[in-house]
């Protein structure tokens, strides 16, 4: 890959704390309206790929403006939302609705499988759409650096559906931190339940081939995948257990569970990361259970660090200095524990719930001073604030708190725990080069094969 993969201008809301705007010279609607931004008081034009499941809340979350076209492949599955708006034209493949309705268009929500994440979001971009991109941004590092790139070179609003950076929570858990309240940082831990119960998902699955479904275009459903027959494993939902589709419980729950520790450690590119545990291994899916390490460099006055992620949890791990029966994550089995030299943060799977290990130590804790800018509208509503936070943006505000500058790099390291969990032993990563110096195999996962006839833009 020719260019640098990650790049630490991300290094944490520097652009929100300096109150920045996407580029100088904005503010007046005649600049706003030429760079093709919406002032604040207009509505935004807003297209969905992806209609169905996670892409009908992602249409709900912007119901403040138009949406003015719709791409879905699976009728059925996006049977509810077609519903909710009958004069909304619709499309099977998103290519056409891009084509087609270009002109009415100025942001596009991308709510599709994993696979097609990338492919999407950068025709989007190519079009000078504004971009809000549901989790993982991308299936493999190379298409996350690509749209990091392309976000700056298109000077486009763009947002990662990780809702927990808009979290009231983790901001105070990265203020806790950077505050020196539980000392240097040296470990993170960050745990998931999943795939557990939502799919399937190790050596005992194994698809099988069936019949089309009438309410099914599965040419459009493949997109840019290559070719194969259909299977209902893989439709509505168990396409993340498969590696040509999806990322497992990392691509699911890391962007959430991560994205807290990814903010107050402000991490970049780790110079190694190895699968520690690997049960179930599958031909056709990801491991049934993984332990994942990282290890990161020193950044800045931080010390070097390790990360570790562990899924298919039924309890969180034990930790020394935790008390028994004390609960730290969340009660679904979804949180992260930050272990320093003077205590412990932990925090529930989106940042939520902050405090401090042992709970006790709450009782006479007083919060540091609030330094990072909290998302626009009430506290408890941050979901919502994710979408407001973009849309904001896409109106010649400050970036998304998760703008593909922030969002691409995060993604990036996390997804190299993807190749780790498909391949044996230590692999050492070269952030300069974006390389593995010891796994041609591993190197070969960086980038996916995309089908004769699809361009990635």
């Amino acid at each position: 890959m020719a260019q640098k993969a990650f790049s630490r201008r991300h290094f944490f809301f520097g652009s929100l704390l300096a109150g920045a705007v996407p580029n100088a010279g904005f503010g007046s609607s005649a600049s706003l309206k030429r760079l093709g931004y919406k002032s604040p008081n207009e509505k935004l034009n807003i297209a969905a790929i992806g209609a169905g499941g996670k892409g009908n809340s992602d249409i709900a979350g912007c119901s403040t403006e138009n949406i003015v076209a719709m791409a879905d492949p699976d009728d059925q599955r996006a049977a509810k939302t077609f519903a909710a708006y009958p004069k909304v034209p619709k499309y099977k493949d998103f290519r056409r609705m891009l084509d087609k309705e270009v002109k009415n268009i100025d942001a596009v929500l991308v709510s599709c499988p994993d696979h097609l994440h990338g492919t999407a979001a950068m025709w989007a971009m190519a079009r000078g759409k504004h971009v809000y991109c549901q989790k993982p941004l991308t299936r493999t590092v190379w298409e996350a650096q690509q749209l990091t790139l392309a976000a700056e070179k298109y000077n486009v609003a763009t947002q990662m559906g990780n809702q927990g950076y808009s979290q009231v929570g983790a901001r105070e858990c990265c203020e806790i931190i950077w505050n020196g309240d539980i000392g240097n940082v040296t470990e993170v831990h960050a745990w998931t339940n999943r795939p557990d119960p939502y799919w399937p998902q190790g050596p005992d699955v194994v698809p099988k081939d069936g019949p089309i479904p009438a309410t099914l275009d599965w040419d459009a459903w493949l997109a840019d995948a290559e070719p194969r027959t259909y299977s209902p494993s893989y439709v509505p939902h168990n396409w993340r257990a498969f590696p040509d589709f999806g990322c497992g419980a990392i691509g699911d729950m890391a962007c959430h569970i991560l994205g807290t520790p990814n903010m107050a450690m402000r991490l970049d590119a780790p110079v190694s990361v190895e699968c520690l545990k690997m049960e179930g291994k599958s031909q056709y899916t990801f491991p049934y259970r993984v332990a994942i390490r990282f290890d990161f460099p020193e950044r800045g006055n931080m010390p070097a660090m390790k990360l570790f992620w562990y899924d298919r949890m039924t309890a969180p791990p034990k930790f020394e200095g935790v008390p028994e029966g004390e609960l730290i994550g969340d009660k679904d089995v979804n949180g992260s524990l930050f272990i320093g030299d003077k205590g412990m943060v932990t925090t529930g799977c989106y940042g939520e719930r902050t405090r401090l290990v042992p709970a006790e130590k709450m009782a006479d804790y007083k919060k540091p001073p609030e330094v990072l800018p909290r998302c626009p509208g009430p506290a408890e509503d941050w979901v919502k604030a994710h979408y407001r936070d973009w849309i904001r943006a896409a109106k010649g505000g400050v970036p998304a708190c998760s703008n593909f500058s922030v969002s691409g790099p995060f993604v990036q390291w996390m997804l190299l725990g993807v190749i780790a969990m498909r391949l044996e032993g230590k692999l050492m990563w070269d952030a300069d080069k974006s390389r593995f110096t010891n796994n041609e195999e591993a190197n070969r996962l960086l980038m996916p094969k995309f089908r004769k006839g699809w361009k990635f833009v």
